[in-house]
């Protein structure tokens, strides 16, 4: 079983990934810590294989903890779950050796995805102690480069619609949208439209709220959160 810590000063936000955890096969919850001292203190006296960490804590970033803890548990696998979407941040958690990187909110398939990846990972490496160059290109590292690839958008979305969308999302910028108004601007099916609204929600580029049309339909109104835009830089 992989042994798992979580980190997060949001103790609604936490107990939601011990639940995502909990849909999973093949790990076990080792403890919710609400503070980077708290985690450290957990590390020291328990076993952990996965790290699972916020960014934005009172005190102590998830950053600073993490380049605290790489001088002496090299070994510890970290996948940060924060509200952190600027580059930056974003180049230093790789950098310090992220195994992934999940910007809030997010959808339990990309959770599940990214700690299945995981649990491939780790049960490669705790059940073969010896590689050769051609079964760690193809078990371990392929498979890493293919999901970064696979990433990059999802699934029946495309760069050059995406640019498409935020244009029309930059003549609206100053005042809260809906799907129809993007549609209309562009000239693309709603249904198009609003599985792009839908991932640039989910990765902090959009705000959404619901409100209520003259008959009572619900309507939901996008904003545009200009200061997290850094992160579509890797889309294009």
């Amino acid at each position: 079983m992989i042994k798992v810590l979580i980190l997060d000063d949001d103790p609604m936000v936490a107990e939601f990934n011990k639940r995502y955890l909990e849909e999973l096969d093949g790990f076990t919850l080792v403890d919710i810590v609400h503070t980077p001292d708290a985690a450290q203190d957990i590390l020291q006296k328990k076993e952990v294989d996965l790290f699972l960490l916020d960014n934005f804590m009172p005190g102590k970033t998830g950053l600073e903890l993490m380049r605290n803890l790489r001088t002496v548990q090299a070994r510890l696998d970290v996948i940060f779950i924060t509200a952190a979407s600027d580059s930056q941040t974003i180049q230093a958690a790789l950098s310090y050796g992220a195994f992934d990187y999940l910007i809030k909110p997010f959808e339990f398939d990309r959770f599940k995805q990214s700690l299945l990846r995981y649990k491939d990972k780790w049960t490669l490496l705790s059940n073969q102690q010896v590689f050769n160059q051609k079964e760690l290109d193809q078990r371990i590292l392929h498979q890493q480069h293919q999901a970064m690839e696979a990433e990059s958008l999802p699934k029946g979305l495309t760069k050059a619609t995406l640019k498409v969308v935020m244009d029309a999302i930059q003549l609206k910028k100053s005042d809260s949208f809906s799907t129809e108004d993007i549609a209309e601007i562009t000239q693309i099916s709603r249904v198009s439209i609003r599985k792009y609204l839908k991932f640039l929600k989910s990765i902090g580029v959009l705000g959404e709220r619901m409100t209520y049309g003259t008959i009572g339909r619900p309507i939901y109104q996008y904003v545009y959160k200009e200061m997290n835009v850094d992160v579509l830089s890797k889309y294009y």
